[in-house]
């Protein structure tokens, strides 16, 4: 079955009403997923649930049952062979005020959205970019985790309305690299394969974890590190990363260009073969 509009559930049942109190929008206290959904399953599941417990519990958040979520998950696909699966959790209502005692378990809200209009030539041919004006905020407290409070990204994005630029890399308060307004950053230098240190901010993308672990399981020489601006305009390679898109490579950085290389393609072929034959979504 082909989506063609967008189906909303909130707490398990069909409607898109959340109380006026609730937390996540009142504060953006809560969290996201992501999720691709191909061949009528979501991909990556298990991942997505320990990263989005992960940051429940980071958030003070309580903690949700993944059996309740999955089976929300089934009834919302319900045969649906491609989409994209949003997952929101929230601290649920409270009284006003940053303090959340007044705030009692959690609100689960699911949106599956039609797959995107990517055309094919993103993943063949790469994609052009462009460095963003805005920096991220250096919050350890929250580096990593998907938290709702996303305004760096939102006017990061609106910097550019050129159709041709797919993506604007973002840079932390020092000038070093840290990741797209959707995706995760990737680099080729002298054959070592590197992506920036996201221990002060930025989010840890689930196909990030995959590429590094693909990278161990070859052999690749692969580096969490400070990525600086010079750097990247000197790099053998550069790609992007997140759950629906896969791999992109990169062609340009404003002005500078680069080229799709064979650690790119390689990775790229791995990740399929991953995708392709993952263990079961419900396992």
């Amino acid at each position: 079955m082909t989506l063609t509009m967008a189906a909303t559930y909130v707490n398990g049942v069909p409607g898109d009403v959340i109380p006026a109190s609730d937390r996540g929008l009142l504060y953006g206290h809560g969290v996201f997923e992501t999720i691709a959904i191909r061949n009528g399953r979501p991909e990556h599941w298990l991942r997505h649930m320990t990263r989005l417990h992960a940051g429940c519990t980071r958030l003070g958040i309580q903690p949700f049952e993944p059996a309740l979520l999955a089976a929300e998950a089934e009834s919302i696909i319900n045969g649906t062979d491609e989409g994209v699966l949003k997952l929101i959790v929230t601290r649920g209502s409270g009284g006003r005020g940053y303090r959340a005692a007044g705030s009692t378990g959690c609100t689960r809200i699911m949106q599956l959205h039609p797959w995107p209009e990517y055309p094919a030539s993103c993943a063949e041919e790469g994609v052009k970019t462009r460095l963003c004006d805005i920096r991220l905020g250096r919050n350890p407290a929250l580096a990593g985790i998907k938290h709702l409070n996303r305004l760096e990204q939102v006017l990061a994005r609106q910097e550019w309305n050129d159709a041709d630029i797919r993506e604007g890399l973002l840079m932390d308060a020092d000038g070093n690299l840290v990741e797209g307004t959707m995706s995760n950053l990737f680099m080729v230098s002298n054959g070592v394969l590197m992506t920036p240190d996201l221990s002060r901010c930025g989010v840890a993308g689930i196909v990030r974890t995959i590429i590094l672990e693909l990278a161990e399981q070859q052999g690749l020489d692969s580096r969490i590190t400070h990525i600086g601006q010079e750097a990247l305009f000197e790099a053998d390679e550069v790609f992007l990363t997140n759950s629906l898109i896969g791999i992109w490579p990169v062609i340009a950085v404003g002005e500078t260009t680069c080229r799709k290389g064979d650690i790119t393609t390689q990775l790229q072929g791995l990740l399929a073969d991953t995708t392709n034959s993952g263990p079961a979504w419900r396992a």
